[in-house]
């Protein structure tokens, strides 16, 4: 499955929200596009880079909308494992 890397700038995570998506990457969970969160990088700032395996970038953007997040540029990425 794709690898889609999206960033947003200004987007603070409550602890609960933090821990849910903890949670459901753990389980490996995905939603009903087809989504699942491999790995979330943030700070306290807001500064947030989700990193998702989805069946294309479309999915990455309604699983964003269906979130009330924005969503900004996504991208397919590529690991080196």
């Amino acid at each position: 499955m794709p690898q889609f890397m999206d960033y947003h700038e200004d987007l603070k995570l409550p602890d609960e929200a933090i821990q849910q998506i903890t949670q459901e990457t753990k389980d490996e969970k995905s939603d009903q596009f087809g989504v699942r969160q491999i790995e979330l990088f943030h700070n306290p700032d807001g500064k947030v880079y989700c990193l998702l395996e989805a069946p294309d970038a479309e999915a990455v953007r309604s699983h964003h909308a269906a979130l009330g997040v924005p969503c900004g540029e996504v991208h397919q990425v590529s690991g080196l494992l």
